[in-house]
């Protein structure tokens, strides 16, 4: 036992803890100054005028009162951001190309995870479950959603990307997009024949839903309460946990070392004994891992999927991972918590800044003019090194 205690690598559990923290605080005060001083612009125009008007409370007053609600809710998305973003990036940073279809693999996570539940659910076994038991029932969910994510993502790898290593970038990437089309039509096909009804909700059990209240702050004739619900801290530690290990396993284990190698030189590699495939193949499962855990924390987040669930959360998460670099994990990270960050204060606060012109609908808008912004100015993203390549 002290052997194993003594092999553990403390610096690189700790590591990527001070990145979250140091990304969750940094990205929450930017964006909380930019709402802010637009707020004090604002309110001594017709819009501080306005929102005085209808709800007796300043411009100003009104965003510093909604600011701890909001921030809590952008950190839990982005964190989901995150944790998709992972799976991307573990298999650009191997083979240099885009899974496109790693939407749809998170999207297989998330119906595996929740029919579990329904089918539990309808045995009446939920119902009357402790609280011990939730949690036990809703790890079970995760674990055969990462089971089925992951059997999927290896088994997408060797019938459609590895016959095609050898050709063009161009080519395994427009097989990627036929994956991803190919598995949307066969979990509709699926359902249709199995259940009959295009969206799943998750059963509501245990204390998910319930909310740790912090206080309640008075604004104008109302009352805002402060809280955070149950389910979106299950979604921000299992994403730590994610983070945590897989930065573990890439940074220091022989494992690792294995696939840090093989992303840097596959010929130099499979020269050194390392099985180039077997490491490809684990890549993708690790990776299929990641998006099922993360399918299963999206349903119990949102409750409500469908078989286009991965389509709109995949694309965040590839904007996330272009942001901060894509092929670095660390990158993935703050580029999921800024996305998330973005389009929580986006949809919080521009319907009141613009007085209804753009509502919240219009929040994607700011995560897909990030990707364009970061192409033109810094393709390489916020995290992420550029690589000149040799002749």
């Amino acid at each position: 036992m002290n052997r194993l205690l003594r092999s553990i690598n403390v610096t690189e559990l700790l590591r990527p803890l001070g990145h979250v923290l140091a990304f969750s605080c940094g990205s929450a005060a930017l964006m909380s100054l930019i709402a802010v001083s637009l707020a004090l612009v604002l309110d001594r125009t017709v819009v501080g005028a306005d929102l005085l008007d209808r709800y007796n409370v300043t411009l100003f007053t009104y965003t510093m009162v909604n600011l701890p609600q909001v921030v809590i809710d952008g950190l839990t998305i982005g964190f989901v951001y995150a944790a998709i973003a992972l799976g991307y990036t573990m298999v650009y940073g191997v083979l240099e190309f885009i899974n496109f279809a790693h939407s749809e693999i998170f999207a297989v996570g998330a119906f595996v995870g929740v029919e579990l539940l329904i089918a539990l659910d309808a045995t009446g076994i939920l119902a009357g479950a402790s609280l011990v038991m939730a949690y036990a029932y809703l790890i079970l969910a995760i674990l055969f959603g990462m089971i089925a994510a992951g059997a999927l993502a290896v088994t997408v790898e060797r019938v459609a990307y590895r016959p095609l290593r050898g050709a063009s970038r161009l080519v395994p990437l427009i097989s990627a997009i036929g994956v991803s089309f190919l598995l949307q039509d066969i979990i509709r096909l699926v359902e249709s024949l199995t259940t009959g009804q295009f969206n799943r909700i998750m059963p509501t059990f245990g204390n998910f839903d319930g909310r740790i209240i912090f206080g309640k702050l008075a604004m104008g004739n109302s009352t805002i309460t402060l809280g955070i619900a149950i389910k979106s801290i299950i979604v921000i530690v299992a994403a730590v946990v994610m983070l945590v290990g897989l930065n573990y396993l890439v940074n220091a284990t022989r494992i690792g070392k294995a696939i840090r190698a093989v992303a840097q030189d596959r010929k130099t590699a499979s020269l050194m004994g390392i099985n180039v495939n077997k490491i490809i193949s684990l890549t993708f499962l690790v990776g299929g891992l990641l998006g099922g855990a993360a399918g299963v924390l999206y349903a119990l987040k949102f409750t409500r999927i469908d078989p286009f669930v991965g389509f709109f959360p995949g694309l965040k998460a590839f904007t996330a991972a272009v942001l901060g670099g894509i092929g670095n994990m660390t990158g993935a990270l703050l580029g999921g918590l800024v996305i998330g960050m973005l389009e929580t204060f986006a949809g919080s606060y521009m319907g009141v800044f613009t007085m209804g012109a753009l509502g919240s609908e219009y929040k994607d808008i700011f995560a897909f003019s990030i990707l364009i912004l970061v192409l033109i100015f810094r393709p390489q993203g916020l995290m992420g090194k550029h690589v000149v390549q040799k002749a």
